[in-house]
């Protein structure tokens, strides 16, 4: 290679894109960045994702199974797995379709970037800087600091880039290495100040932004094809790390991912005949957009606040949500498509019902979404690992927490010995045997049981259903949240670790509901009011089909013995002894 070659590794993490992409951005429109190539790489991390399949055959696994701390289930389950492979392949072919690539790889990321940086060199490919865009998790952080030590080391610059896939630019995430955010100040902020001003309760949040519609900046295009960089040749350069492999094939490279975690229950339910996924979507940016483009043109956007409380269907949410947990798609990419069809600036959209006619109760609903997302982004900045408590950020007893003053301590019930307080009751076998029930969709809570077995189909269940399931959990119940907050992590295909774990501690009292221990959700009334004829918990849990009632099919233990004996179910766990 000629004197004067610099690259730049760009690590992508949860920026699945290359439109509204701020880094890309720069490098297509900045001529005098000094890079000659560009190296994107991607790296499957192995404290999230199980990764013995693209292990070698007859090779062991150099990492520990990724498992969740209380309930040991797996960090990454099948559907995200899939999900994520998808969007990761079809960022590689976009990147190539602008005469650029990607590098897919597995393993702990500072070390592969290490690994990287090292073989660039030796194949003349000297790097001169790693850039990478700022995310919340602890894991994530650490992760930052392990690419920044790399750069240290091999002399080359390290930027962190603020991550702009939210829907308000927020103010300059306070860090302890906040020095190596890009400066992306915009009059477009938040204007809080810091992260202290931040209201503790969404309500007050969400006025002070007001009027939403005003707040998101443009969103960047893609770079055009010859814009970025060159992608260096990698001829003999190994394409992985000793001993993992990944597939050419497309189809054997998801097969590999999900292979590991398949079987998340030792006896899985059957997939209920005739019943559909409500988020058969295919991960990545192409889809994501096609996904945008077909809810503003079937009106669907205009009817969302009527219509977001479904639970059969495709089409009753947006289904963005797991786009946007990858930054497949940014917020402000969903606001600007909105606008268009709002001021009549998109022909395309000439047709649908309200176009011209401004911000309707739909679409403002959808930008309220968008912001409790941020929202819940912002909290996991300002409380941190709190988070992850049991008291959760809800408790002053530290003098660090939100409240006035120091919280009553909950009798939480465990499925430990260790956790369980002398005398709890139910002991914690019979705790243990209720949270695996619960994950089976075994409980006799009909709306509760057919929200757990959509998840564990399919990755996915709606908003009402996943309040349920918490409020079922958190405070009818009384079992330690974190348990359900860890499985909703295993299996949701939308998994984000800030709207998660915010929305889990928010439904079980112990975030930032102003309301706390009193916001409860009934069931049984729920479904009676959104399963009006019972057919959403009849789809998922087909054993109920038989029976006639609504009542015994929302709380399957009220049936006569009769109805039980015509339905052909004596003995059912659900019938006998309900959760």
């Amino acid at each position: 290679m000629a004197a004067g070659c610099k690259t730049l590794i760009y690590v992508v993490r949860r920026d699945l894109r290359v439109a509204d992409q701020p880094a890309f951005h720069h490098l297509a429109t900045n001529q005098d960045h000094g890079f000659t190539h560009l190296v994107s790489v991607y790296v499957f991390p192995a404290q999230q994702i199980n990764l013995t399949g693209l292990i070698k055959e007859g090779s062991a696994s150099p990492f520990p199974e990724p498992k969740s701390q209380l309930g040991g289930y797996p960090r990454c389950g099948p559907h995200r797995a899939k999900f994520l492979a998808e969007a990761v392949l079809d960022l590689k072919k976009s990147l190539e379709r602008l005469g650029s690539g990607l590098l897919i790889r597995a393993g702990i990321t500072g070390d592969v970037v290490g690994e990287l940086a090292a073989e660039l060199s030796e194949n003349g490919h000297p790097v001169a800087a790693i850039w990478m865009t700022s995310h919340e998790g602890t894991e994530e952080k650490s992760e930052e600091l392990a690419v920044a030590s790399v750069c240290h080391e091999a002399g080359a610059e390290f930027k962190l880039w603020a991550d702009e896939k939210y829907f308000i630019e927020e103010l300059v995430i306070m860090l302890r290495q906040a020095s190596f955010i890009a400066d992306n100040e915009s009059s477009h902020a938040t204007n809080l100040g810091n992260l202290e001003n931040l209201p503790n309760i969404f309500t007050d949040y969400r006025k002070q932004q007001e009027p939403l519609r005003t707040k998101p900046k443009a969103p960047l295009p893609a770079p055009g094809a010859g814009m970025l960089p060159s992608f260096p040749n990698l001829t003999g350069s190994p394409k992985q790390n000793y001993p993992f492999i990944i597939p050419d094939k497309v189809e054997d490279f998801v097969e590999a991912l999900i292979k590991p975690v398949k079987n998340v229950l030792p006896e899985m339910p059957r997939f209920p005949d005739g019943v559909e996924s409500a988020h058969a979507f295919i991960g990545g940016e192409t889809s994501a957009q096609a996904r945008l483009r077909y809810l503003v043109q079937l009106g669907l956007v205009k009817t969302y606040q009527q219509t977001r409380n479904g639970l059969l269907g495709a089409d009753f949410s947006t289904k963005l949500s797991a786009y946007l947990a990858q930054g497949c798609i940014t917020a402000r990419q969903v606001h600007s498509m909105l606008v268009s069809y709002e001021d009549a600036t998109c022909m395309a959209f000439k047709e649908v019902d309200g176009y011209g006619e401004g911000e309707n109760a739909g679409t403002k609903a959808i930008r309220q979404e968008l912001l409790w997302r941020d929202y819940m982004r912002l909290c996991h900045q300002k409380f941190g690992d709190k988070l992850f408590r049991l008291e959760g950020f809800n408790s002053a007893a530290d003098g660090g927490g939100y409240g006035d003053g120091p919280t009553q301590q909950k009798r939480w019930k465990f499925p430990t010995r260790h956790q369980a307080h002398p005398g709890q009751i139910p002991k914690p076998e019979r705790v243990t045997e209720i949270v695996a029930r619960l994950n089976a969709g075994t409980t006799g809570m009909g709306f509760i049981d057919a929200s757990q077995r959509e998840l564990l189909h399919t990755g996915y269940t709606s908003n009402r259903a996943r309040q349920n399931v918490a409020i079922f959990l958190a405070k009818h119940l009384d079992i330690d949240w974190r348990y359900g907050a860890e499985w909703y992590e295993a299996m949701l295909i939308d998994y984000d670790v800030s709207s998660n774990w915010g929305n889990w501690a928010y439904m079980a009292g112990v975030g930032n509901d102003p309301r706390g221990e009193q916001r409860l959700l009934n069931p049984v009334k729920q479904g009676f009011t959104y399963d009006t004829d019972g057919r959403y918990v009849r789809s998922w849990v087909p054993e109920l089909s038989k029976l006639q009632k609504l009542e015994n099919v929302f709380q399957a233990w009220t049936a006569s013995e009769e109805d039980i004996r015509v339905a052909g179910l004596e003995g059912n766990v659900i019938f006998t002894d309900p959760a």
